[in-house]
Protein backbone atom coordinates (compact mmCIF):
# COMPACT_ATOMS: atom_id res chain seq x y z
CA UNK A 1 0.00 0.00 0.00
CA UNK A 2 1.45 3.02 -0.86
CA UNK A 3 1.14 5.87 2.01
CA UNK A 4 2.41 9.60 2.50
CA UNK A 5 2.76 10.65 5.71
CA UNK A 6 5.03 13.70 7.09
CA UNK A 7 7.18 12.03 10.38
CA UNK A 8 10.17 13.68 11.70
CA UNK A 9 13.15 13.08 10.01
CA UNK A 10 14.85 11.87 13.59
CA UNK A 11 12.54 9.38 14.20
CA UNK A 12 12.55 7.86 10.73
CA UNK A 13 16.54 8.16 11.05
CA UNK A 14 16.50 6.27 14.83
CA UNK A 15 13.95 3.78 13.16
CA UNK A 16 16.32 2.60 9.93
CA UNK A 17 19.03 2.84 12.39
CA UNK A 18 17.81 0.85 15.21
CA UNK A 19 15.54 -1.62 12.74
CA UNK A 20 18.76 -2.60 10.30
CA UNK A 21 16.32 -2.23 7.16
CA UNK A 22 17.40 -2.17 3.93
CA UNK A 23 15.78 0.96 3.55
CA UNK A 24 13.33 3.44 4.54
CA UNK A 25 9.82 1.41 3.65
CA UNK A 26 11.62 -2.07 4.81
CA UNK A 27 12.48 -0.07 8.17
CA UNK A 28 9.03 1.17 8.91
CA UNK A 29 7.65 -2.46 8.06
CA UNK A 30 10.18 -3.82 10.48
CA UNK A 31 8.63 -1.36 13.08
CA UNK A 32 5.20 -1.60 12.65
CA UNK A 33 5.13 -5.60 12.74
CA UNK A 34 7.36 -4.87 15.89
CA UNK A 35 4.68 -3.11 17.20
CA UNK A 36 1.75 -4.88 16.18
CA UNK A 37 3.25 -7.88 18.16
CA UNK A 38 4.19 -6.22 21.18
CA UNK A 39 0.68 -4.75 21.31
CA UNK A 40 -0.81 -8.22 20.92
CA UNK A 41 1.37 -9.49 23.84
CA UNK A 42 0.21 -6.67 25.79
CA UNK A 43 -3.51 -7.62 25.19
CA UNK A 44 -2.71 -11.32 25.69
CA UNK A 45 -1.43 -9.92 29.27
CA UNK A 46 -4.29 -7.73 30.13
CA UNK A 47 -7.26 -10.97 29.17
CA UNK A 48 -4.88 -13.48 31.08
CA UNK A 49 -5.32 -10.63 34.31
CA UNK A 50 -8.39 -10.70 34.00
CA UNK A 51 -9.45 -14.20 33.76
CA UNK A 52 -6.45 -15.83 35.32
CA UNK A 53 -5.85 -19.67 33.75
CA UNK A 54 -6.90 -22.74 35.63
CA UNK A 55 -5.50 -25.63 35.75
CA UNK A 56 -7.90 -28.69 35.55
CA UNK A 57 -8.43 -30.56 39.46
CA UNK A 58 -5.88 -33.01 40.06
CA UNK A 59 -3.13 -31.55 37.63
CA UNK A 60 0.34 -31.69 38.62
CA UNK A 61 3.49 -31.36 36.48
CA UNK A 62 4.20 -35.12 37.67
CA UNK A 63 1.56 -36.59 36.11
CA UNK A 64 2.27 -34.76 33.04
CA UNK A 65 5.78 -36.60 33.06
CA UNK A 66 4.16 -39.39 34.13
CA UNK A 67 1.94 -39.49 30.50
CA UNK A 68 4.22 -38.63 28.28
CA UNK A 69 6.50 -40.85 29.24
CA UNK A 70 4.18 -43.68 28.73
CA UNK A 71 3.09 -42.26 25.51
CA UNK A 72 6.77 -42.62 24.29
CA UNK A 73 6.47 -46.25 25.13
Amino acid sequence: MKVTALINDDLINNVVKLSKGKNITNSLTIALEYFVYRKKIEQLIEDVDKEPLQFQEGFSAEGIRELNRRKRS
